[in-house]
């Protein structure tokens, strides 16, 4: 490729051969990866348009891809520049050491991040319905409106606190997938509890018993 190019540049642009190169090598990497995003980002949004995946599915798929991308072209602008396989082949494994030792050290976080993924496409429940997060069907646990799903976290708007007074449940996601939980297909009756200091109602009297007759 060089030595065509020779041929067609003038006497002056010679010397500026070994920076042109490179600099045309690393333009069409940089375009053939933003046209690869364009594509591949156009597609997912098609794909989730027709088959009804939820927003919160679509964009970390959008990320991955996005981020995947540009890792690769960082790699072959590096070879483009000169940097030897071997010094991006060490770089990469310590990057992997890293990661490995922070996905264990995360473990919680990432899968929290999971179950988000499984919330998303598996819909247990959604936005708006009532649900109850349990240890077993018997005992009670944590009632209320569900408000929002993010990778971490399922909030609820606690059921039957007074007016004003409504609390936010966060609970991570790992932990809706470790307990039973019950779906209302409306909203839940408010549990009935006795009031504390209430007096108890008087104990019934039992009636007179006949007196028995005198004898003459």
């Amino acid at each position: 490729m060089r030595q065509s190019l020779r041929l067609y540049l003038p006497a002056w642009a010679q010397d500026w051969l070994e920076i042109i190169v490179p600099a045309l090598q690393i333009t069409l990497i940089i375009l053939c990866a933003w046209l690869l995003q364009y594509l591949l980002r156009r597609l997912v949004r098609r794909a989730g348009d027709h088959y009804q995946v939820a927003d919160e599915l679509v964009v970390p798929l959008k990320g991955f891809i996005r981020w995947s991308i540009a890792a690769a072209t960082a790699l072959l602008v590096l070879e483009r520049l000169g940097v030897s396989a071997t010094v991006l082949w060490t770089a990469f494994t310590g990057f992997a050491t890293v990661g490995a030792v922070a996905f264990f050290a995360a473990w919680s976080v990432l899968s929290n991040l999971f179950c988000a993924l499984l919330i998303f496409t598996a819909r247990p429940f959604r936005i708006g319905d009532h649900i109850e997060v349990l240890d077993t069907a018997e005992k009670p646990g944590a009632v209320g409106r569900v408000v929002d799903i993010n990778l971490l976290y399922t909030t609820l708007e606690e059921h039957g606190a007074p007016p004003g007074h409504a609390a936010w449940l966060q609970i991570p996601n790992a932990l809706i997938f470790q307990r039973v939980v019950r779906r209302f297909r409306a909203e839940p009756p408010p549990a009935v509890k006795p009031t504390e200091g209430a007096a108890l109602p008087d104990a019934v009297a039992p009636a007179p018993l006949p007196e028995a007759p005198r004898a003459v």
